[in-house]
């Protein structure tokens, strides 16, 4: 079969399927030449030989101005942000049912809209009637919110172009079926398919879309990974449904610092935003115990300080019990082999049980230090003071290395009333007037100055 033939204007790039001395397009003459194509190969399969428009380019030394960004007046949730809610971008918001997802979010859109911004809150899972009770319950019914509950991906988006709105809210995206694929409701090309409309029609109408997701049982998004690739920021809900706390954490962010959290208390009037968090996840701290260690944190770009607890307990079973709440168990069970085999702390037989209070879950290598100062503690039986503070990083060697942002810490504990620090040996010109530091060397220096148990 005989070979396809185009041919392209190189004056004014326009097709034709025969060559001619003039380009009837522009009337150029000696311009037409036969065209490659773009791609080689069978139709069906390859982009073809149809060529698009021409990109416009930039040099890395150009710079545009910052997105702008609106605030919302809630200063938690600001911070996990970035900064404000940044025009034209696409967010995703996953947490556990009832953890309080709805709520927060019919709260920024109330705050959204009355600090100027068109709203649109879409519900697939709720009725008009449900949200407004909501609403009405959080003092939020005169708030210029408009709603709309359905399901169809083409009438939501056939609204959104005929409305033009600032913000839209879509709760949730495991909801929302497109006509034109051929599976349920919250199938993985539903859920692709849909969260890529909605975000590219964000960002051809300069409209931001925050989009709710359902979680699987290990707590991450159901779905295909890529949803979360599609999108500017993903933010988590952290915590359990029964304590009153509740922790938004960014996990990813183009447009701020990722890992940024925001703390809020769940109230009978929807959540409030708790300014000082430090202070709430110590307040039900009491007089020394084994096995209480206060651990100087760092959560995004903010110092926090929290309370890990650990419990060691003579075992009944052949295989002792391992728990973790809130770190890593992996992490914990190199702690304890480094402290059995450089310190000569063994936990033979022993049930170990580590927490972290006030719901809050730590990643950062930092909190080494003060978990195994909660498990020699525990298991010595002995508490260390109520008014030292405790974080560093362990090595497999026992070593102890400093970590990053010693001066934060130290001056967050020193405001919430903390006079000692117990700490690896920080570089030099770092420290808070009026804290006694207590530099370590390694982990058993450690074990023997605090606990006075020496190497076995």
């Amino acid at each position: 079969m005989a070979k396809d033939l185009a041919f392209t204007c190189s004056a004014c790039g326009a097709s034709t399927s025969k060559w001619s001395g003039k380009c009837d397009a522009c009337g150029a003459w000696n311009t037409i030449h036969e065209d490659t194509g773009l791609a080689a190969g069978p139709k069906k399969t390859s982009i073809g030989g149809r060529r698009g428009k021409t990109l416009k380019l930039t040099d890395l030394a150009t710079q545009e101005a910052a997105p702008p960004r609106t605030l919302a007046g809630v200063e938690e949730l600001d911070r996990v942000l970035g900064g404000g809610l940044v025009k034209a971008s696409a967010l995703l918001v996953g947490g556990d049912p009832g953890i309080g997802k709805s709520t927060l979010l019919l709260q920024a859109a109330a705050r959204f809209a009355r600090n100027g911004l068109k709203v649109i809150y879409v519900s697939g899972e709720e009725s008009n009637a449900q949200v407004q009770m909501r609403a009405h319950r959080l003092g939020l019914e005169k708030s210029p919110v408009m709603l709309a509950s359905d399901t169809n991906l083409r009438d939501i988006l056939t609204t959104l172009e005929a409305e033009k709105p600032d913000l839209t809210i879509i709760d949730s995206i495991q909801t929302m079926w497109a006509d034109h694929v051929d599976s349920a409701p919250g199938s993985v090309s539903q859920v692709r398919t849909c969260a890529h409309e909605l975000t590219t029609f964000a960002k051809t109408h300069e409209m931001s879309v925050i989009m709710v997701g359902h979680v699987t049982k290990e707590g991450a998004i159901a779905g295909p990974r890529v949803v979360e690739h599609m999108v500017d920021t993903v933010l988590y809900f952290e915590g359990e449904r029964g304590p009153q706390f509740r922790i938004l954490r960014s996990v990813k962010n183009r447009f701020g610092p990722a890992d940024e959290i925001g703390v809020f208390e769940m109230t009978g009037k929807g959540l409030a935003e708790v300014r000082n968090p430090s202070a709430l996840f110590l307040s039900e701290r009491g007089e020394p115990a084994p096995g209480s260690v206060v651990f100087a944190g760092i959560e995004g770009t903010r110092p926090v300080l929290c309370e890990i607890q650990a419990l060691v307990a003579p075992s009944p079973h052949s295989q002792p019990r391992r728990s973790v709440v809130g770190w890593d168990g992996g992490r914990l069970a190199m702690i304890m082999a480094v402290l059995e085999s450089r310190c000569g702390v063994p936990f033979t037989g022993l049930d170990v049980y580590l927490n972290v209070a006030g719901g809050l879950r730590i990643t950062e290598p930092a909190a080494d230090l003060a978990v195994a100062a909660a498990l020699v503690s525990a298991r010595e039986d002995a508490a260390l003071p109520k008014e030292a503070v405790v974080f560093g990083e362990i090595s497999l060697s026992g070593a102890l290395r400093p970590v990053i942002q010693t001066e934060n810490r130290l001056k967050e504990a020193q405001k919430l009333g903390f006079t000692s620090a117990i700490m690896p040996r920080p570089p030099k010109g770092t420290g808070a007037a009026g804290l006694d530091l207590r530099e370590m060397q390694d982990l058993a220096g450690f074990v023997e100055q605090v606990f006075g148990a020496r190497q076995g």
